[in-house]
């Protein structure tokens, strides 16, 4: 309907401009919103108070010319202007009830537009190191990236969900090296395990996973494992100290074996991870493997390019990149001294690599704290020659657990951290993925355990639910009574109380409120979307009989019902929540 105005807007400016009451061109872009205040119709517009100036009259006086034209339009009931110059739109009644038939004829496709045109957008998110399990904190990123991928998806664009494997790196050395001294104890061995390992029991279950299936293999006496290596905190430096224990792994072990245990402990959690994801509703169409960056030469590639486009220098035996020409606050090292690449390097070869894959727009959704790396990640790709703006990066606060009213502390290098898995054990998935999506990503977050579980009114997601599962309550109590729609068309004029209008005119809103939600990146305007629909139907439902003798009446409410039913399911799919028929 929003469309149906914009077009009669524009007509009407059309034939002004032939008539020659208005100036041609005035390159008007029509603004058209829906009425806060019954009072003041269904839509309204600014369209006169935005081209007053341009077409050199008063803005009502050009409101009232555009409001001649389109009055008598099939559509529009009755226009007005208001104000200093709004117009505003009443919809013909059966213009804003004929939505009721829309949404039963097109069903879960209701809401779906060609917004995006098959445009190629890749959506990045949770990517977290596969050094331990899943936390709470990644559910938050996990649940907003998949919910802004299905809603790019549902307005029209080709969208691919990826996973960044982090399986190279320092961390990823500190597990593999973890994982070996767990196996060590296993053996027999005592060890001081180092302050700055993983100490997660996961790593005890990866090390006996190693230890069943190697029996003694990997076996080498602690005193070996622990020769000549720095002091650990607090009396000593517990970085240089975990960093000794790691050549000494690979010293002992060789690379072939030392090897098989960083795969080892690496391919165990990423297939935690994808189980973990998985049975969090989120699936992804390719996992990125760090390591392959390096194996096939990007990273060479992306700094030799960077190189010869004239934005590395050489200082200290390293080489550095020119962020600062940028706007970055500091120019950063791609290559160290040693001749290894930086982690900044990697990054830079994965972007490359992805607008090498011919996305148009490229969407990182990265932890808040990952703040400082935007500024020069950006800056790479305008010196790789890319365009900056096709990458947009949306920062996603931690979420903090609170229980009975207090909250509950986490350290993922103690092991001290509640599991996503845990979490949807407990809340279920359902109340997880719509908590998490419920305010903007990049605000802080509590979410509170105990209202996740209420099985109430005040718990958000059970509302939801609970109006679906009250329609399909209707809808079973129809067929034991047999009761079946009359034939033919429905008398859609019949819903007039103040509850129906109100329910008609928000299932309208639906298209228009996915693509703001997939044009803005905010999921949470959907959930906005989804409330105040279970608020206008529980009210409706709490005041009026359905199945009523009047025939007519009684089959224009189950279609009402039925049509926000529908709206309800293919919202809460977005969302990744389930629409249950029973509560």
């Amino acid at each position: 309907m929003k469309q149906i105005i914009n077009d009669l807007i524009a007509q009407a400016l059309l034939e002004l401009e032939q008539a020659a009451q208005i100036p041609p061109d005035l390159g008007h872009n029509v603004q058209v919103t829906p009425s806060k205040e019954p009072g003041q119709g269904d839509y309204a517009s600014n369209i006169a108070l935005m081209l007053a100036k341009s077409a050199a009259m008063p803005p009502r006086e050009l409101a009232q010319l555009i409001a001649d034209r389109i009055a008598g339009a099939d559509a529009i009931g009755r226009i007005e202007v208001a104000g200093p110059g709004f117009i505003n739109f009443f919809l013909a009644s059966d213009a804003s009830q004929s939505v009721i038939n829309r949404i039963l004829q097109q069903g879960e496709d209701f809401g779906r537009s060609r917004m995006g045109q098959g445009s190629r957008i890749q959506v990045e998110f949770v990517s977290a190191n596969p050094t331990g399990p899943l936390h709470v904190g990644h559910g938050r990123g996990a649940a907003y990236g998949a919910t802004l991928a299905n809603l790019l998806s549902f307005v029209g664009y080709d969208v691919q969900r990826e996973y960044y494997v982090n399986d190279a790196g320092r961390q990823m050395h500190i597990l593999g090296t973890s994982t070996w001294l767990r196996y060590l104890e296993l053996c027999g061995e005592e060890i001081d395990f180092p302050s700055n390992g993983y100490q997660g029991d996961y790593v005890w279950d990866i090390a006996a996973d190693l230890h069943r299936e190697n029996a003694e293999r990997f076996h080498r006496p602690a005193a070996q494992a622990f020769a000549d290596v720095s002091a650990d905190a607090p009396a000593g430096d517990k970085e240089k100290h975990i960093d000794d224990l790691i050549d000494n792994a690979h010293g002992l072990l060789g690379e072939d074996e030392y090897g098989i245990i960083f795969d080892h402990a690496l391919n165990t959690l990423v297939e935690v991870i994808r189980t973990d994801l998985h049975a969090f509703g989120v699936d992804f169409d390719r996992w990125f493997s760090e390591r392959s960056l390096n194996d096939e030469g990007l990273i060479e590639t992306a700094v030799t390019r960077l190189q010869d486009n004239g934005y590395v220098y050489e200082q200290g035996g390293a080489l550095w990149f020119r962020s600062t020409d940028f706007g970055d606050e500091k120019d950063r090292v791609v290559r160290r001294e040693n001749g290894q690449t930086t982690y900044f390097a990697s990054d830079i070869a994965y972007h490359m690599n992805k607008f090498d894959r011919g996305f148009d727009k490229v969407i990182n959704v990265w932890g808040a704290d990952h703040h400082g790396y935007i500024a020069r990640v950006k800056a790479s790709l305008t010196a790789l020659g890319y365009t900056a703006d096709d990458l947009e990066i949306h920062l996603v606060q931690f979420a903090n657990l609170f229980e009975k009213g207090e909250k509950i502390s986490m350290s993922t290098r103690s092991g001290e951290f509640v599991t996503l898995r845990q979490l949807r054990e407990d809340v279920g998935r359902d109340a997880a993925r719509f908590f998490y999506v419920m305010r903007k990503s990049e605000h802080h977050m509590d979410f509170d355990l105990d209202l996740a579980r209420e099985q109430s009114s005040d718990n958000p997601v059970y509302y939801l639910q609970y109006a679906h599962a009250r329609i399909c309550s209707v809808q079973r109590q129809c067929s034991e009574k047999g009761i079946e729609a009359s034939a033919g068309p429905l008398n859609l004029a019949c819903l007039d109380n103040s509850h129906e209008k109100a329910l008609v005119k928000h299932l309208s809103l639906l298209p228009e409120r996915i693509e703001s939600a997939a044009r803005r990146r905010e999921p949470h305007l959907v959930v906005n979307y989804l409330r105040e629909l279970a608020n206008h139907f529980h009210s409706w439902y709490n005041a009026h009989q359905f199945i009523v003798d009047d025939a007519e009446l009684r089959d224009a409410r189950l279609a009402l019902a039925a049509a926000v039913g529908q709206v309800m399911r293919n919202g809460l799919n977005l969302l990744g929540v389930g629409a249950p028929e029973k509560m």
